[in-house]
């Protein structure tokens, strides 16, 4: 008997997600609750696709002020192919890094750590291989969008 095989990664595709105005909801049963709306962005790699405005990352934030990520968004493929895309993580850092992304200021991505999950979800057989599959990403905080690379875990 062998044991369990060692993971590895693999660069599968780079995202850019375009974001509207951050909602603060304030306090919530869950925590402080904020909600930013996606209006669009593209997916570029193992598969192409246009992000719909039709998607939202609901975040909350811990006293300590680490973002609690989960977003949810659809991208539309060239062939018309809807691919949900799910991406759940956390953004932190020290409290000066992450008070100057919440003002839109440009920062070194090596200054925070901003790490996702991603599962998708699509129909039909021509990317049902992207609904067998776990990618992580290492993504980036502007002003009005996100990007970032996703690697599928072999």
């Amino acid at each position: 008997m062998t044991g369990a095989p060692v993971p590895g990664l693999e660069h599968a595709f780079d995202v850019e997600v375009a974001l509207g105005a951050l909602e603060d909801h304030g306090e919530t049963r869950q925590g402080h609750r904020r909600v930013v709306p996606i209006v669009g962005g593209s997916v570029r790699g193992l598969f192409d696709a246009e992000i719909l405005a039709s998607g939202a990352d609901w975040q909350i934030v811990r006293p300590d002020g680490t973002i609690e990520v989960d977003a949810r968004y659809t991208a539309k493929t060239p062939d018309g192919a809807h691919i949900l895309i799910h991406a759940t993580g956390v953004r932190s850092g020290p409290p000066a890094v992450l008070e100057a992304l919440l003002r839109g200021e440009a920062m070194d991505p090596s200054a925070y750590y901003f790490r996702t999950v991603l599962t998708l979800e699509a129909g039909g057989e021509e990317h049902a291989e992207l609904q067998r599959t776990i990618f992580i990403a290492s993504a980036v905080r502007e002003a009005d969008r996100v990007t970032y690379s996703a690697y599928r875990v072999t």
